[in-house]
């Protein structure tokens, strides 16, 4: 899933995650996230 760029596959995901939306698509972006070498959380 070559669509999104990082910074979007990562807003996806917050958002997803904020929201509480279909559990399905945020494990599918958190797959993708970590194909990828980057993780969604920030560091505080």
């Amino acid at each position: 899933m070559k669509i999104m760029s990082n910074e979007q596959l990562v807003a996806a995901y917050r958002d997803a995650e904020k929201n509480g939306t279909d559990r399905d698509w945020i494990q599918m972006l958190k797959k993708e996230i970590h194909s990828r070498g980057m993780r969604p959380v920030r560091k505080v």
